[in-house]
Order: structure tokens, then C-alpha cells, then sequence
């Protein structure tokens, strides 16, 4: 029996005669070689590791260490900083997202976001939910209604919000606002959802709320979430990466980081010694 923590140290290429023995699932993500720079200080140092289709993969590591820049660099979000450079491949489905003629648009529209704090447009709920499927031209008319009602149903908020979807998105809770962005992501199928400290400011009923969804996602998506929760880490994902100063420390399953860590470093942040 194969161990699959181990297969996160392999080549992509090594992975494919398993694949076709059905060994394991299919790694959604390489990381190869991921250096990131803002100006001149460089915040990402040379990343190796994938991450396999349909699992939960938490991010962890002290204020600093680069969890944020490293998931906006799975959408090419760092873009949109003009002092940001990239070096290596990031591989998609086997495609490198940094290669010549990869149309970020429709990158952004496999690889969905939800962000830190909720950040509902100052519209109807409706139309929030809305908004990515208008603009990617997917539905309209009464296939736009159901496809709506799909999203806020798959992000656990259609009851609470169903004879009010025309009221403004800003008078929900913060908890229905964060999982009104979930739903907004999830509208234009997303392939890959990168979720950044999505918990940070709820408070711990809409946080259990939207970690139980985080946990259904996972059966259908492939997820990336940062946290500096460890707590939060050890409930939610399949897999745990700790960054330190910019560097993979440690990758592995979450029950192998949180019970039985490789590395010293590991282990004194998990145990509070540090961070």
C-alpha cells in the first residue's frame, strides 16, 4: 500500500503510471520551483509540492511567512501588485498557469477566491451571486435564477436568504456574508477554491458554520486554505503545508504534521513555542 503523504514529494510524471493503475487520485496542482518577489525583498523561496484533486490542503506558518502570496499565486493575484515577480511553474491541471497565452480571466473563473474579511458587492443578494455568471456570459433568463439558487443552496445559505434575495447583500450577517461569497465563487464552477483566513473575522458559531462547509467543498473541489489557526487546520484539511521565512518546511498529511511532525521547526510551532 502506498502512502499517500509521500506521493506529495514526487514529480508529476512519476505520478502518472499510478494514476492509470488507479492508485491514487489525480494531482490537481504542481508547485515547482515558486519564487515570488515584491521589489527586491523576496517573500517565496523555491516551493515543491502538489496537491491532489478533491482535498483540503491547509496552509499554515506564523504572520510573515508568505501564506497569503503563495495562494494568490495560484491565480496569478499577485499580478496586480506592479513590484510583484514570479519565477517558476505553477501547473495546472498539468499546464503551467505562468506560460505564454494563459488567459488569467478565465484562470480566475477555475481557480476561485474568497477573502479574509466578506467583501459582498454593494448589490442585491441576488445579484451578487449573479454578477460572475453575467459576466462570463453562462446564464441568463430562468437559467440564471436557477443557477443562483444552485450556489446559495451548495454554500448552505438558500434557507436563510431565499425570500430576500432581493435586498441589499450589506444587511446580512457577517457569517451570510462570507458564505454569500462562497456562493458567489462556487456560481461560475470553479475547478479550485482558495479560501484566505476566511475565518478570521466571524465569530465561533458562523465560524463552525463555515468551516462545515469547507469540509462538504472538499468532496467536490479542490481547496487551498490559509489559516493561522492550527486548530482550524487540524479540523478541516487532508493535507497541512508549514511555510516559515518564505520556505516549505514540512508537507504532509494533517494527522502526520499535528501527531508525529519530521521537522523540529514543525513541531515547536505546532506546540507553541513559537509564532
Amino acid at each position: 500500500m502506498i502512502d499517500r503523504a509521500s506521493l506529495y514529494d514526487m514529480k508529476i510524471e512519476d505520478l502518472q503510471p499510478l494514476e492509470e493503475a488507479g492508485v491514487v487520485e489525480k494531482e490537481k496542482i504542481r508547485i515547482r520551483g515558486l519564487n515570488v518577489w515584491f521589489s527586491k525583498k523576496q517573500v517565496l523561496q523555491d516551493l515543491n509540492f502538489g496537491i491532489m484533486n478533491n482535498s483540503i490542503t491547509a496552509i499554515m506558518g506564523p504572520s510573515g511567512c508568505g501564506k497569503t502570496t503563495f495562494i494568490r499565486a495560484l491565480n496569478r493575484m499577485n499580478d496586480l501588485i506592479d513590484t510583484c515577480r514570479t519565477k517558476g511553474e505553477v501547473l495546472l491541471d498539468g499546464v503551467n498557469i505562468y506560460g505564454n497565452g494563459v488567459d488569467v480571466f478565465e484562470l480566475r473563473k477555475r481557480v476561485g477566491m474568497v477573502f479574509q474579511k466578506p467583501n459582498p458587492f454593494p448589490k442585491s443578494i441576488f445579484e451578487n451571486v449573479a454578477f460572475g455568471l453575467r459576466v462570463h456570459n453562462m446564464a441568463n433568463g430562468q437559467r440564471l435564477k436557477e443557477e443562483v439558487e444552485q450556489a446559495l443552496r451548495e454554500a448552505v445559505l438558500w434557507d436563510e436568504v431565499k425570500d430576500r434575495l432581493n435586498e441589499s447583500a450589506l444587511r446580512l450577517s457577517g457569517g451570510q456574508q462570507q458564505r454569500l461569497c462562497i456562493a458567489r465563487a462556487l456560481a461560475v464552477k470553479p475547478e479550485v477554491i482558495l479560501f484566505d483566513e476566511p475565518c478570521s473575522a466571524l465569530d465561533p458559531t458562523a465560524t463552525a458554520k463555515v468551516e462545515d462547509l469547507i469540509r462538504r467543498l472538499g468532496e467536490n473541489y479542490t481547496v487551498v486554505i490559509v489559516t493561522h489557526n492550527m486548530q482550524q487546520a487540524a479540523r478541516v484539511s487532508d493535507m497541512t503545508a508549514f511555510l516559515y521565512l518564505g520556505k516549505l518546511v514540512e508537507y504532509g498529511s494533517t494527522r502526520d504534521i499535528f501527531t508525529n511532525p519530521r521537522n523540529e521547526l514543525t513541531e515547536k510551532y505546532i506546540t507553541g513555542r513559537f509564532g
